[in-house]
């Protein structure tokens, strides 16, 4: 390894990280791993917990990390891995969140329709794998489960992924919410391979138990906060009337990374029809966009001549957020009309207008799915059974059962109403 690349990152979480290939340290040097730091990991969660300001940049370092430490774990155990496999395993963790839009999801449900995040991950690694002359050839193998030795596809995405273990840890720690933090080294210290699958020694039990409690625990106190999806709800509401003038060919200003996507200059097509040429553009036009083009273009449309666009900025710039109701059962269609109707008499607008202030939707959360690479415990015995079966407190008909809930979104001045 070049001496010059020899790197060592302060990390908040784990302490000092070191940089331990050329291919890493210019992976992490890349405009497109770079565009990262640009891109809050809990996206306007920072608007209830102030301390969420972490990065996507900050969470790929530490997930990549915890491979090197899962799989050297396994190497102490005669688990046979190469240096090779090392590498192109913390390779596919480090770019796994590489085609995350600003602000997570919000971009793909209203401005870039028909591409994932996954998609673009998928294209962001294409494209630099021709870039590094197919060094990732084995990462890329890795990130899509198509690896022959299946554990490592387990911990790229699985119940017990680096992904989750490292967003559970960080996020609970720049939050403050206690309720997150697990057992993270006994947990990596626990795993183990059987007939190539990733499985958890049975004195881990305990760790894992606390593991899948806190994912649960951390959904409903932070990433389904009541304010948190207040803000995300109104930040998509913003994008959908910004769309919605933007097909109608209206002139907003807008940052040239989001002009491009918001006035549909992209090419619109499914991702395996796309030329060489115009997954090229779509990926150097996507990697200009982070959370600045979203922040400041609401800045400017808080001022902007349409009501309803320049009301729903004002209201994120100066965080004067939606009211949120949530509850098990949907709620009366009358209650949501009646707050229309006096949105429509206090501001003028259309009927149609105040579907961006007064609306229902759903979410849902389950700590643990069967169907998704069991976690699988290692018996004392050498038996192998799912972890429903061998712990106390998991029931399989809780845990797994998914929990819906209904919101209602109104703003604040008609709670009373």
């Amino acid at each position: 390894m070049d001496k010059r690349k020899r790197k060592i990152i302060n990390d908040p979480v784990y302490g000092f990280i070191p940089v331990t290939s050329s291919l890493l340290f210019d992976l992490l040097e890349h405009p497109w791993v770079q565009r990262l730091r640009r891109i809050r990991q809990l996206g306007l969660t920072y608007l209830v917990y102030p301390g969420a300001n972490h990065t996507r940049f900050q969470h790929s370092l530490g997930a990549s990390y915890l491979m090197g430490q899962a799989l050297q774990s396994l190497q102490g155990k005669d688990v046979p891995v190469s240096a090779e496999e090392t590498l192109s395993a913390s390779v596919a963790i480090l770019l796994h969140d590489i085609g995350h839009g600003p602000f997570s999801h919000a971009l793909e449900e209203t401005i870039i329709k028909g591409l994932s995040h996954e998609q673009l991950s998928l294209l962001f690694m294409e494209q630099l794998n021709q870039e590094f002359g197919g060094q990732l050839d084995d990462a890329l193998k890795i990130f899509q489960g198509r690896y022959p030795r299946k554990f490592f596809n387990q911990l790229i995405s699985g119940q017990l992924d680096m992904d989750r273990m490292d967003y559970l840890q960080r996020d609970s720690y720049f939050t403050g919410v206690s309720e997150g933090i697990i057992g993270l080294e006994r947990i990596i210290k626990m795993l183990y391979v059987q007939e190539e699958e990733l499985v958890v020694e049975e004195k881990g039990i305990y760790s894992l138990e606390k593991f899948v409690l806190a994912r649960r625990l951390m959904y409903w106190q932070v990433y389904f906060h009541k304010t948190v999806v207040s803000a995300e709800q109104l930040l998509l509401k913003i994008l959908a009337r910004a769309r919605q003038l933007a097909e109608n060919r209206e002139k907003l200003f807008v940052t040239p990374a989001l002009h491009y996507f918001l006035y549909d200059r992209y090419p619109k097509k499914k991702v395996e029809t796309l030329t060489a040429r115009e997954r090229k553009e779509l990926l150097d036009r996507f990697s200009l966009l982070d959370d600045n083009d979203i922040i400041t273009s609401a800045k400017v449309w808080s001022e902007s001549s349409d009501p309803v666009l320049s009301n729903l900025c004002r209201r994120l710039v100066n965080r004067k957020l939606f009211h949120v109701e949530i509850q098990d059962h949907p709620f009366e269609e009358e209650k949501e009309c009646r707050i229309r109707r006096k949105m429509m008499k206090d501001y003028g607008f259309s009927e149609a207008e105040t579907a961006f202030f007064v609306f229902t939707n759903t979410i849902s959360n389950f700590a643990y799915s069967p169907k998704d690479h069991q976690i699988k415990i290692l018996r004392k015995d050498g038996s192998v059974q799912d972890i429903t079966a061998v712990s106390e407190i998991m029931d399989q008909n809780i845990i797994s059962r998914i929990v819906e809930k209904h919101i209602l979104c109104y703003p604040k001045e008609y709670t009373n109403n």
